[in-house]
């Protein structure tokens, strides 16, 4: 049972705030990892990919994309074995909006993709990618 009265049909809310930010779903250019970073893990590269391509990078400054090279290199040595990294790393991709509630909680919005009708119909085709099999790997080590 709830409490209160029964909301109105055509309720709207109307409260905005004033800093909000609604991003497209398209990929961005992003950047190259830099090579002098010294990545060696497929895991490290493919989490710069999926960061420097994010929606959230193409409002980056200078100094976010200095912030995700030294979280990559944090990457580098969790997927190396280096578990106690992965609450720093958890930390600093909340600051960008990593999940769902961190995207709420900093009020970004990421606009629905526009699916075609012939997409639809295609089957995905799932693979398994490297991600998951370093992952297994470490976590059975």
């Amino acid at each position: 049972m709830t409490r209160g009265p029964k909301p109105k049909s055509n309720a709207i809310r109307r409260n905005v705030h004033p800093h909000a930010q609604e991003l497209t779903p398209d990929a961005q250019p992003g950047r190259e990892l830099p090579r002098g970073l010294g990545i060696t893990t497929s895991g490290a590269r493919r989490f710069w990919k999926t960061w420097a391509t994010s929606p959230q990078s193409a409002r980056w400054a200078e100094t976010d994309w200095a912030e995700l090279e030294i979280t990559t290199k944090l990457v580098d040595g969790l997927y190396q074995g280096d578990l106690k990294l992965a609450g720093e790393i958890r930390q600093r991709v909340a600051k960008w909006g990593a999940t769902t509630e961190d995207r709420a909680r900093l009020r970004i919005s990421i606009e629905p993709e526009h699916q075609d009708q012939d997409a639809d119909q295609a089957p995905a085709e799932m693979t398994p990618t490297d991600l998951d099999e370093e992952l297994y790997r470490l976590l059975n080590s």
